[in-house]
Formats: C-alpha cells, sequence, structure tokens
C-alpha cells in the first residue's frame, strides 16, 4: 500500500469511527426513548378500564362512555405506532453501526465552488445537530450517480428538475464491523473487487440485499417510475429478483408518504421462495410487502368447491407421462389451448351469449324441500332488462331471494318442527330472549300475554339459526351453479371450431369428466374464475398499488389478462427469464414474456444478459444448451468445469454421498441435490437420510433450511446453491424438457455435479466437449 494510500485508508477510518461513535449516541437516546413509550403502552394497557368512564344509565351517558372508550384506545395506538417506529429505527442503526455506509461519492455541483462528500449506506443518518448528512440512503436521487456513473461529468434527477455537475471521485469500502476491511476507487461500473467479495462467498440460506453491486442496468430498473408495466427478462443469476427486491424499497422511500408495504404484492412461484426472500427488505429498513403464490389466490376462490391441482401436480404429471398416450397427447394440447387469448375470447362470446340465455342456477332447499327452485331463479333472473349487465342483475336477484328468504322465516315460524326444537334449547337462550322480553317492557305487571311473545322469539330464534346456511349461500351468490355453467362452454365452443384445437371433442371430454367429480385441472382454473368473475362481477384487489410477478415467463397470456382484470388500477413489474419457461417448454403453450405486445399497454422492457450467479465454467457449459445462449456474458469468477460421472444404477447413492463429503470438505454450506420429480426426490431422500443429515423440499415446504437440501428439479427455480448434484441427468431426454434441465443446472454458483446412469443427458449433446468434464466409475 502506497503513503497516500495509507493516509486515504486512515483518514476514511477515522471517519468510520466518527459516525458509529454517532450511531451510538443516537441508538442509546432512542432506548430511552423506546423504554418510555414501551413502559407507556404497558401502563395504558394494565389501566385502560380504570381510565375509561363507563355509564349506561342514559342516552347522553352511552355517547360519553363511547367517547372515552375511542379516545383511550387513540392514545393506545398512538403510542403502538410510536414504539414500533422506534424499534424499527433502532434496527436500522443496529445495521448501519456494523457497516455504515459502502461507497462515497464527490460531487463538484454546476454553478456551486465547494465539492460535496456524499458517502451512501441502507439508510441515511444525520449528525449530531441534525444539520448535516453523514450518510444519505442509497435510494435518495443523489445516490443514483455512483450506479450510473464513472468519474467525469454526471447528472441526477430530482422531483424539482435534473442536477447536473461533475464526479472527482468514486470510491468503494467494504466495512465490517466497524473496520475498513477493503477500499478501492472505481471506474464506471461497480469495481470487480466489490463483486469478488460478495460473490467468492457462499451462498446464504435467504437471499442477500446487496445494494453495494448494484450494476448501472439494475438501477435503471429499480428507479424506473414511468411504467406502467415494467417487464425484466435476465438470463439465470442476472440478479433480476434482487433489483426488483430494491426496487419495492426504493418505491417505499421515493413514496413514503403516500405508499405503504401492504399496497405493494409479490407474487412467487412457491411457498419456499417466500421464505427465501423474507429478509431482504427488512435488511433495508422496509417492512414485508404481501407475498403470494397465483396457486393460493386460486385456492382461496375454488378451495370451498373443487380439489384444485396445482402448477407442480401438472408438472409431475407431464414429466412422468408417456406423450405416446393418446389420453396425454390430449391433456397437453388441452394445456396449451386453455393458456391462450383464443380460449379466452371464447369466454368472452359465451358470457355475451349468457345474456339471453344459458345460465343455470341451484335449487334453494330447507329441511328437504325446495323453497325456491332454481327455475324461479332462472324465470326472474332473464325476466329482468337485457340492458342491465349480468353482474348487476345477479344483484337484484340476490336482493329478491334475501326478501323472499325473510318472508318464508315468517312462515316456517308457525311449523311443528319450531316448537320441537324450542324444548331442546339451552338455558343461555330462554335468557337471552328473556332480556329482550325485558328491554321491551314485556313481562311487568301489566303484561298479560308473556308466555306468547316468549314462544314466538324463541320460534323466531330457533327458525332463523336454521335459515342462517341459506342467507349466506345467497349473500355469496352461491345460487349460481357455475361448475355446470362452465361445464356447458365446452359444448357451446363447438360452435367456434375455427379457433378450436383437433382434439376438441377429447379435450371436452376430458375436462368435464375432471370437473363432474369436482376436481377442477390447474389449467382451467384460471379460465373458471375469470368467467365466474364476468358472471358474478369482478373482485377488484383496490387497496394493491403495484404488483411484482416473478417467474413471469410460467404465467399464461390467459392468466395475465386475469390479473390485470383483478388489478385494474396497478403499476406491474414483471420478472422472468424466457429460457426458464419449465411449465411452457414441457407444452409448448405460449407465454406472456412469448410475444410482448399481447400485453396491451405501454410497457417498458429491460434486458439482462450478464449473470453473476454461476463460475465462468459453469455458465459456459449451460449458455452452450440454449438457443441464443451465446448472448449470456458471464462475470469473470473462475471455478472447476461441471463434472459428468457415469456410475452403475445401483451405485448412484453411494456417489451422492462422496459428492457431498467432498463439498463439505472444501467449505460449501447449501448444497442441493436436484432430482427430476418428487418421487425422486423421495426415494434418494430416504436412500441418503441415514448416511447425512438433509432436508427435503416438497412442494408445500415454506421455509428454506440451512444445509443440504433435496429438492425436485421445479421448485429449485429461483434459488441458488454453493454446489449442486444434479441426480440421474440421464433422465433428461425430451427437448420438451430442455429448459427444465437449464434451469436445474443455472442453480449451481461454485461447483455442478451430474450423475448419469445411461450416459449423458442428449440434451447435452449440443455443449461443446471441452465444457465439461467426463469420468466414468463403470
Amino acid at each position: 500500500m502506497s503513503d497516500l494510500q495509507s493516509k486515504d485508508w486512515q483518514m476514511e477510518q477515522r471517519r468510520v469511527t466518527t459516525v458509529v461513535n454517532e450511531i451510538d449516541k443516537k441508538i442509546n437516546k432512542l432506548k430511552i426513548n423506546a423504554g418510555k413509550v414501551g413502559s407507556d403502552v404497558l401502563e395504558i394497557r394494565k389501566d385502560f378500564w380504570e381510565d375509561v368512564t363507563v355509564n349506561m344509565d342514559e342516552p347522553d351517558d352511552m355517547i360519553e362512555t363511547a367517547a372515552s372508550i375511542k379516545q383511550q384506545a387513540e392514545l393506545l395506538s398512538e403510542r403502538e405506532r410510536t414504539h414500533k417506529h422506534l424499534d424499527k429505527h433502532l434496527k436500522t442503526l443496529s445495521r448501519l453501526k456494523y457497516s455504515p455506509y459502502f461507497g462515497r461519492i464527490d460531487f463538484l455541483e454546476e454553478g456551486e465552488e465547494s465539492t460535496d462528500q456524499v458517502y451512501l449506506g441502507i439508510a441515511s443518518l444525520m449528525d449530531e445537530q441534525d444539520e448535516n448528512f453523514l450518510i444519505y440512503d442509497w435510494r435518495a436521487p443523489i445516490s443514483s450517480i455512483y450506479y450510473d456513473y464513472a468519474p467525469g461529468p454526471a447528472q441526477y434527477k430530482t422531483p424539482e428538475g435534473t442536477i447536473e455537475g461533475e464526479m472527482n471521485l468514486k470510491r468503494q469500502f467494504i466495512i465490517r464491523a466497524s473496520e475498513i476491511k477493503g477500499m478501492f476507487d472505481t471506474g464506471v461500473t461497480i469495481g470487480d473487487e466489490m463483486l469478488q467479495e460478495v460473490l467468492g462467498n457462499n451462498a446464504s440460506t435467504q437471499m442477500k440485499s446487496i445494494v453495494a453491486t448494484i450494476q448501472r442496468e439494475q438501477n435503471e430498473i429499480i428507479r424506473n417510475e414511468r411504467a406502467k408495466i415494467l417487464i425484466v427478462q435476465g438470463v439465470a443469476g442476472s440478479g433480476k429478483t434482487s433489483a426488483a427486491l430494491q426496487r419495492v424499497a426504493y418505491l417505499l422511500y421515493r413514496y413514503r408518504g403516500t405508499l405503504n408495504s401492504e399496497n405493494i404484492m409479490l407474487f412467487s412461484p412457491n411457498p419456499l421462495f417466500n421464505s427465501y426472500v423474507a429478509t431482504v427488505l427488512p435488511e433495508l429498513g422496509e417492512e414485508n410487502m404481501q407475498q403470494s403464490t397465483f396457486q393460493e389466490y386460486l385456492n382461496s376462490r375454488l378451495g370451498r368447491e373443487f380439489h384444485i391441482e396445482d402448477p407442480f401436480t401438472q408438472m409431475e404429471y407431464l414429466l412422468s407421462g408417456d406423450d405416446q398416450e393418446k389420453e396425454y397427447h390430449t391433456r397437453v394440447e388441452g394445456i396449451r389451448f386453455k393458456a391462450s387469448l383464443d380460449f379466452k375470447s371464447i369466454i368472452d362470446r359465451y358470457a355475451q351469449g349468457l345474456v339471453k340465455k344459458g345460465l343455470i342456477f341451484r335449487d334453494l332447499s330447507f329441511r328437504g324441500d325446495v323453497l325456491i327452485s332454481k327455475k324461479e331463479i332462472h324465470d326472474y333472473f332473464y325476466s329482468l332488462e337485457e340492458g342491465i349487465s349480468i353482474p348487476n342483475r345477479m344483484q337484484l336477484v340476490k336482493e329478491w331471494l334475501l326478501r323472499d328468504l325473510k318472508r318464508k322465516v315468517r312462515q316456517e315460524r308457525s311449523r311443528s318442527w319450531v316448537e320441537e326444537e324450542v324444548q331442546f334449547l339451552d338455558k343461555e337462550d330462554f335468557m337471552e330472549v328473556f332480556k329482550k322480553l325485558q328491554e321491551k317492557n314485556q313481562f311487568s305487571e301489566n303484561t298479560f300475554d308473556d308466555f306468547e311473545q316468549e314462544q314466538k322469539l324463541l320460534a323466531e330464534m330457533v327458525v332463523k339459526e336454521k335459515f342462517k346456511p341459506l342467507f349466506v349461500r345467497v349473500k355469496s351468490l352461491r345460487f349460481i351453479d357455475t361448475p355446470k355453467i362452465y361445464r356447458q362452454l365446452f359444448k357451446y365452443a363447438e360452435y367456434m371450431d375455427e379457433r378450436l384445437p383437433v382434439d376438441w371433442e377429447q379435450i371436452s371430454n376430458q375436462t368435464v369428466g375432471k370437473l363432474k367429480e369436482m376436481e377442477i385441472p390447474y389449467e382451467d382454473a384460471t379460465p373458471y374464475v375469470y368467467l365466474q368473475d364476468l358472471i358474478e362481477g369482478r373482485k377488484n384487489k383496490s387497496a394493491i398499488r403495484h404488483i411484482f410477478i416473478d417467474e413471469a415467463q410460467d404465467y399464461s397470456p390467459l392468466q395475465f389478462a386475469f390479473i390485470q382484470k383483478l388489478f385494474p388500477f396497478c403499476k406491474m413489474t414483471l420478472l422472468g427469464d424466457f429460457n426458464q419457461a419449465i411449465f411452457s417448454g414441457a407444452t409448448g403453450a405460449e407465454t406472456v414474456l412469448s410475444d410482448l405486445n399481447i400485453l396491451g399497454e405501454t410497457i417498458e422492457s429491460f434486458v439482462l444478459t450478464k449473470t453473476y450467479r454461476s463460475t465462468k465454467e459453469i455458465v459456459n457449459f449451460t449458455s452452450s444448451l440454449i438457443e441464443g445462449g451465446e448472448n449470456i456474458v458471464p462475470f469473470n469468477r473462475p471455478g472447476r468445469k461441471p463434472l459428468v460421472t457415469i456410475v452403475k444404477p445401483n451405485e448412484i447413492i453411494e456417489q451422492v454421498i462422496k459428492k457431498i463429503k467432498d463439498f463439505q470438505n472444501e467449505g460449501h454450506r447449501t448444497i442441493a441435490i436436484i432430482c427430476r420429480t418428487a418421487d425422486e426426490s423421495k426415494r434418494a431422500f430416504e436412500a441418503l437420510r441415514t448416511d447425512i443429515p438433509l432436508h427435503l423440499i416438497e412442494k408445500g415446504t415454506i421455509s428454506y433450511e440451512k444445509g443440504i437440501l433435496v429438492i425436485p428439479s421445479y421448485l429449485a427455480k429461483g434459488i441458488e446453491f454453493d454446489a449442486v448434484v444434479l441426480y440421474d441427468c440421464s433422465q433428461y431426454k425430451k427437448e420438451s424438457e430442455r429448459k427444465l434441465f437449464y434451469t436445474v443446472c443455472t442453480r449451481a454458483m461454485h461447483e455442478l455435479h451430474m450423475i448419469a446412469t445411461t450416459g449423458i443427458s442428449p440434451l447435452m449433446e449440443v455443449a461443446p466437449k471441452d465444457t465439461y468434464s467426463l469420468e466414468s466409475n463403470n
């Protein structure tokens, strides 16, 4: 280290120490405040009712009591909010203390005489007088210069306009436990030293948020505020998901007065992924957004009526089936067609026809008797003005049915069964009726019909309780027979044969057969709820203002059209890699990323071609497996070539154990044994569990465990591991599985080992022989 570097280092370390001391002061001050507010909360909770004036004697007293309770509740709520805010601030300061900042830029604004020294960290920090910034939040407007420019002319945008000037210095730091471990001045992109330090590390059990390593193209994505729909197509390991989560953090910072985490929704590929990314936003000092899978949404809509197939069960079927069988071929054709906008058009035209005829309803029955028949409901619906939309007419039908049910409740009170039920009521029920009569001045010395009034109220109580399920059915519109209406669609579609697949009759029979058993295939779930919304009215999610869809390549055009209807006022960010479209790859179906014109909105699109996850050797191999792979640019991090070991089928477990132990000895912490199917994963897990401690990952797994995982191919998407053992890669034979094979190979950061039992996978034949090593134990 030169004298100049040494002086700079010492000067920067002194500043770190000064900033950490300031952080310590703020932490101590906050702890005192937090303790006081915490005591206030406990005190208010303890004395809540003592501090409330309760008096129910007169109407005025009741109003006063309600006001008193409200005032006390608001005070408690305010103190709890303050305590939560202080706690959040303390956690952020603790993170800053460990690593206060990661970058410095010296910027001379045009027209100014003095240069600003801007230090960037995960949150802003002011000095003791709250006059000057010691640290700028990485999301602040001026911070964008760090990601976008080399020293020289630079500019950044603020709400007031563009600020231009000269960047004289761009410096990066690696600070751990308040001590500078690395420091270097750099050019246009984030320096290789910083990336090497981060990428050379082992994978943690959760996804990392490394704002220090954001690249220029990622920064454009993070700070984009214009696009209604933002598309990010990025190769495996290009940092799509990381950029998306940092984009969430940026939006929450930029619009902190009007946007909070509850207004943002992430659709993720599976519950395990939610656990994998769960720590990123809290690390950046933000609360987690709402997270869901699309399947969870479908379950919430259809779970009461159907057994719903999930995409992973569908994938198991596609991986395990025989594509020579007629039934399998028919199902694949059906999946492909039901993903398309052609099928959506059929549903739209079918729904238009239902305006005049074709809706099917259910009888409303009580105690075995039909109270209101499906024909009566049908006739009433079609007696209403045709110009009124179907959903609005359904509301009118609902109101008519509720009125009729109330009338039938009154008629039913005098039936003999009611009198019998009254005899079996609990003592509490009688007391409730007695109180009601007292409130109405019954049971006084001047009344003579006390018993009759009591019997009348008890009868009403019994009948209302028994009728409650019927009222619930009507209010939730379950008098509409949507399963039959959806099944009827397949007959209707025959009249539109110019758009239908050749095997439409077989597809229809296959689908209707499943629906009659109250099972709904995954490919039918979205069309079903789409038709249901056309009949019942859209179930808009107005509180959500920004949607993030990860693994967007697995969403069909029809699914995306449905999501747009569900969230009509939202901005959307779609993240995906067409080369990892494993579901559509198996069926040849279109995806939302196949043709961006189908989005029908003004979109902005970004393409990320540089990959940072895997070593250069792994990227050279994986990029040769797919069309267009020559455009993928590896980060220059060297490692070993992927290795293929050919063994006898009965030696595969022994080889896996050997390789796992080798990886552990080399210091790899997260190791995945990736199997092709869930069934194979279970068998491998059972065979290995006595020799090595490991976890089995299944479609319902919700937490990402540290250590060695056995995982089916399609659940490994989006996750990275230090080392990957591909369990019997010989099985990846079909061209339709190419994207799946590419996806599992790209999960490895440092080591990729493929075990084969019958020679290399036919899908590897396109890979140059010098991109992998081959050994045989036979």
